[in-house]
């Protein structure tokens, strides 16, 4: 995916519904000095400089999903305690819905504490509750799976066998996924993966992938045999097996498995990176992205957060950055049109005035160039709308473009005169122009002004259109025919 499908998968998002049931937990960090040596016992003392309370198991799933910018609500039972308020309190503070969280006062709340010096977790002390949820709890979730399943567009199962997924649960969770369409996404625990048949997919890794399903996964033919048996047994769409350092390989029921390698990078902690995986899957999933393209995102956001410290989220901001990595000076100024019209309607109320041309650009030449920065001298912004390779072929013939859609758009955004270029399908950019309503329009002066298409558009909105000269003798059909009439 280039940056630019990355970005609007994002813009997406905030109409996403997600439902994430599970275990929650609070992870507690206590972050200090290791200095001596105790006088009491050979153990280091750690001297706390600073206290740190995150959502953990599900909830960082929750955590995660919120960072997103997706809507979400939350299925799960806690316990009628101190730490159990605290969950409260931090999902309140980011808007999660908690009308499916239950409490039981018979339960603790699971609580991690982590203590960490010099970057280096030196213990862990577990607070928790193991034992499965009871019969009054077990009805209280299932009656909200049966009354709110519709509303969502993808549920999150994130099992840490602390005792919420009951098998009950589970089968009425994967039964409402099936029966309304929805996708069930489940990162899951234990040996026995029966629990888990009629998802639409799971997210184990290489280890828990190896124990479910009895194969050994030491070189490709295991991990193959390995995925095969799991898809069968569990009737799933898809399986995602994460690999470590080996990146992820994406099993589909239908179609050839997709090995995506991964990111080389410094790696601080992995303590919660599967929990961005499944969140980043799952709402590609609901975005109407492939399996294939919401495993890809999620890679790259996993490679993010094994570079934090502990459990983290993940930003589309650092997505986007990441994916844009490699091409930072052009790649960033190319945009899908609904992520551009969202960044113009900001730039407008800061009271830049826009201004909009287009073309095909094929074989772009010092005519093209001198006309771009005309145009850029009529207001604040360039907007250039590109014409694609199917758009140029309807308009110039089957053997234009001679430079594909991709590599005219990057060679335009490194003109420094042009602020953000979009490419559009149809034979005339009236849908762009609609949607980024420019101030000034722009064409070449072998128009006249009436023949200009989105003229009214743009004079009922108070704008103009401007008419700019080309510099004679310079086209790209000129220069074909030299090229033909040279070589």
């Amino acid at each position: 995916m280039e940056r630019r499908e990355v970005e609007s998968f994002f813009a997406k998002a905030a109409s996403v519904r997600a439902l994430v049931i599970g275990d929650l937990m609070l992870d507690e960090y206590l972050w200090g000095r290791a200095e001596r040596i105790s006088p009491e016992a050979p153990v280091q003392v750690v001297e706390v400089t600073r206290e740190d309370l995150r959502l953990g198991g599900a909830g960082n799933v929750v955590n995660n999903l919120a960072a997103l910018g997706c809507s979400v609500s939350v299925c799960s039972v806690i316990g009628s305690d101190e730490n159990g308020a605290l969950l409260r309190h931090a999902f309140e503070a980011k808007g999660v819905d908690l009308e499916g969280l239950f409490e039981d006062p018979e339960r603790r709340t699971s609580k991690k504490t982590r203590v960490i010096a010099a970057n280096q977790q030196i213990v862990r002390i577990d607070r928790e509750t193991k034992a499965a949820i009871g019969e009054a709890s077990e009805t209280a979730l299932l009656v909200y799976l049966s009354a709110h399943c519709s509303n969502f567009d993808v549920i999150i199962v994130s099992d840490y066998l602390k005792g919420v997924l009951t098998p009950v649960v589970l089968s009425a969770v994967c039964r409402a996924g099936r029966d309304l369409g929805i996708p069930v996404v489940v990162d899951p625990k234990g040996s026995d993966y029966g629990k888990y048949r009629g998802a639409s997919l799971l997210t184990p890794n290489r280890k828990e992938a190896e124990i479910a399903s009895g194969i050994a996964i030491t070189d490709p033919e295991g991990l193959e045999l390995a995925a095969a048996k799991l898809l069968a047994d569990l009737g799933l769409d898809a399986l995602l097996i994460t690999r470590s350092e080996a990146g992820m390989s994406l099993f589909p029921a239908q179609g050839a498995a997709v090995h995506i390698p991964t990111v080389a990078r410094e790696v601080f902690d992995v303590t919660g990176a599967g929990d961005t995986v499944i969140s980043v899957l799952s709402l590609g999933l609901a975005c109407g992205l492939s399996h294939a393209d919401s495993a890809w995102v999620a890679n790259v956001a996993a490679g993010i957060a094994v570079g934090k410290l502990g459990t983290s989220t993940v930003s589309p901001q650092e997505i986007v950055a990441e994916v844009g990595h490699g091409l930072k000076d052009s790649d960033s100024k190319i945009k899908n049109l609904d992520v551009l019209a969202h960044i113009i309607a900001q730039e407008r109320t800061r009271g830049k005035q826009v201004v909009f041309t287009n073309g095909c650009f094929d074989l772009l030449h010092v005519g093209h160039v001198k006309y771009l920065q005309k145009a850029r001298g009529l207001g604040d912004l360039l907007v250039v709308g590109l014409n694609s390779d199917a758009s140029v072929r309807r308009l110039k013939g089957e053997h234009r473009p001679l430079i594909e859609e991709s590599e005219r758009a990057h060679i335009l955004a490194a003109l420094d005169c042009i602020d953000f270029v979009v490419i559009f399908d149809e034979d005339t950019p009236l849908a762009v122009i609609k949607a980024l309503a420019p101030a000034v329009l722009v064409k070449g002066a072998d128009y006249s002004v009436e023949e200009v298409v989105g003229r009214e558009l743009v004079e009922a909105g108070g704008g103009r259109v401007e008419l700019v000269q080309f510099v004679d003798g310079r086209s790209t059909s000129r220069i074909i025919d030299k090229i033909l009439a040279s070589y």
